[in-house]
């Protein structure tokens, strides 16, 4: 059971990942258009700054769930792989579940953001880009990384720590 809610979460982080990816793209080619239209022909793309701050809270928030996944983010270990087993699943434990109180209320918080700016008809500065949109986005793209911090606590549960085999 497990390994099934192990492989959804991984598809669906990988597809977040992929639109994640996009954005990023997004954001090289309006960097470029813009740095090109502003420098050869006196014309930047109007709001371009406004288009990279949204394009860049989606590509972050897109690749967090696999950049966890895949044990890809910054994490301080040098002291507790010295300690024992038992006492390292238990310090792994605690931190998991700090953190999934972390990304839940960050989860949480968004979607209040997102019904505040909604309900104010909140836009961009320059593009007039609605904000709520995002906002829930960012929020939705954070799931998978409660999925696999919910992963991790129940691998802890039976006694093993989640980068184990």
């Amino acid at each position: 059971m497990l390994e099934r809610f192990d492989r959804f979460n991984r598809r669906l982080s990988d597809w977040a990942a992929s639109l994640g990816f996009a954005a990023l793209v997004f954001m090289v080619v309006l960097t470029c258009v813009d740095v090109v239209g502003a420098k050869l022909f006196l014309m930047p793309v109007p709001g371009s700054l406004d288009m990279m701050q949204l394009a860049q809270l989606l590509a972050v928030t897109l690749a967090a769930g696999m950049t966890f996944i895949q044990r890809r983010h910054v994490a301080v270990e040098f002291f507790v792989h010295m300690l024992p087993q038992r006492l390292r699943r238990a310090i792994a434990f605690v931190v998991t579940l700090l953190c999934l109180a972390l990304f839940v209320t960050v989860v949480w918080r968004l979607v209040v953001y997102g019904m505040d700016v909604q309900a104010g008809n909140e836009v961009t500065p320059t593009a007039k880009i609605g904000i709520a949109p995002f906002a829930y986005a960012a929020s939705a793209a954070l799931v998978p990384v409660c999925l696999a911090l919910l992963h991790d606590l129940a691998c802890l549960l039976q006694g093993k720590l989640p980068d184990e085999p």
